[in-house]
């Protein structure tokens, strides 16, 4: 590959109107963005994050529920047609899995790594072809939008407040221009949003 032209790092997360991944009951509270994710507009959006790229990467955690889900949609044959696209891609993608206690892997063509998340991702960039995906990764996210690493950023804004949780944005990220490239809005308010960073 052309050393001009690394492999994009980019990456998909939901969101609340007060920048939340989740509500103040933790990890699993994520009743202000699950009605969101079922849509018309959130499920065009899941069809687009994956387009060109070639290898997905995930915290420990949300590998572990994908991998559940994911499965079983991939072979579900009354699933709608966008999810089970994803699902398949997912299956045959190469998998990155950051994790300090997973001994063996969860999926098929899945590496675990227990590394610094710059370095890991900054290795990855450098070598193979197609982009990376960061999914639903926080844990992941956060380090790369602070060490300046993260290209794409594929957001669906939940037209809801949270009022507690964690919050992806977080005070002394360095500073930086986004481009707007893409955006659709759905029929609950939802906001399907994507944002390349200017160079």
């Amino acid at each position: 590959m052309n050393a001009a032209t690394p492999r994009k790092v980019t990456a998909n997360i939901s969101l609340t109107l007060d920048g939340r991944y989740h509500g103040a009951g933790g990890p699993g509270d994520m009743g202000a963005i699950i009605p969101y994710a079922v849509t018309d507009t959130a499920r065009d959006h899941l069809a687009r994050i994956w387009q060109d790229k070639t290898t997905a990467v995930f915290g420990r955690g949300n590998a572990l529920g994908f991998v559940g889900y994911w499965s079983a949609v991939a072979e579900d044959e009354n699933a709608d047609p966008r999810d089970r696209g994803y699902a398949r891609w997912l299956a045959g993608a190469e998998k990155v899995v950051f994790s300090t206690t997973l001994t063996e892997a969860p999926w098929e063509r899945t590496r675990v790594v227990d590394g610094p998340v710059e370095e890991v991702i900054r290795d990855l960039k450098a070598s193979g072809e197609g982009d990376i995906l960061v999914n639903t990764a926080p844990s992941i996210l956060k380090p790369l939008l602070a060490a300046d690493l993260v290209d794409r950023l594929y957001l669906m804004i939940c037209p809801e407040i949270a009022g507690g949780g964690e919050r992806l944005f977080e005070d002394g990220l360095p500073a930086g221009q986004w481009n707007l490239t893409h955006q659709e809005s759905g029929k609950l308010g939802e906001l399907a949003l994507v944002y390349d960073r200017v160079r």
